[in-house]
């Protein structure tokens, strides 16, 4: 490629100082992003599309790097790679809220009644958790829930309406028993059955 450019009527000083950063630059944001999205994957439980990036991840860094090698005495390259890194993690970032895969578990400690809260959660099928608890300054109510992240920033809308001062924590599941979900959800209508045929 050097070799075609300086055919076109590229200058050596232009390609090293300017073409050649730019492309290691362009190099490290797509494999930074695509490390980035890879973890997320990988927390999401996405066996096959996570080594797929992985591969393509290491393809772009090991070109980057090689390109650096060949230019070692141009500081230009050192600044491209770890500008390139900066810019990465931001783009990588980035796409992760976009795509907002995967599942959250969201705890939310409020001093608050919360019907309000809780009946919403039932409109749209979130299952949860609420338990009392005692805080510094009191009784407080305790309530967890797992969704989906695409669902987060309604739910937490809603927190914030309800109250606005409410204390919530947010951390990414990997797995989710759907099964022992739905065990749990049949279990007392089991029991309801077994004790009416005790009874007859």
């Amino acid at each position: 490629m050097q070799d075609f450019l300086y055919e076109l009527g590229v200058s050596e000083q232009l390609f090293n100082y300017v073409i050649m950063p730019a492309l290691i630059f362009i190099a490290r944001v797509g494999d930074v992003s695509i490390n980035t999205l890879r973890i997320m994957f990988m927390m999401s439980g996405k066996r096959n599309v996570a080594p797929f990036l992985g591969f393509f991840e290491a393809l772009i860094w090991l070109l980057a790097i090689g390109q650096i090698f060949q230019n070692i005495n141009n500081p230009m390259s050192y600044i491209a790679y770890a500008a390139g890194f900066g810019t990465g993690t931001f783009v990588g970032m980035f796409f992760e809220e976009k795509l907002a895969l995967g599942r959250v578990l969201v705890r939310i400690i409020t001093p608050i009644s919360e019907p309000k809260l809780l009946e919403f959660m039932k409109e749209r099928d979130y299952r949860f958790t609420s338990v009392g608890a005692e805080g510094r300054y009191g009784k407080v109510n305790l309530l967890f829930t797992v969704m989906k992240r695409e669902n987060l920033q309604e739910f937490i809308a809603k927190v914030k309406e309800i109250d606005e001062k409410a204390f919530y924590t947010i951390e990414s599941v990997k797995r989710v028993s759907e099964d022992e979900l739905n065990v749990m959800e049949d279990r007392p209508r089991f029991k309801s059955r077994l004790f009416s045929k005790a009874r007859t």
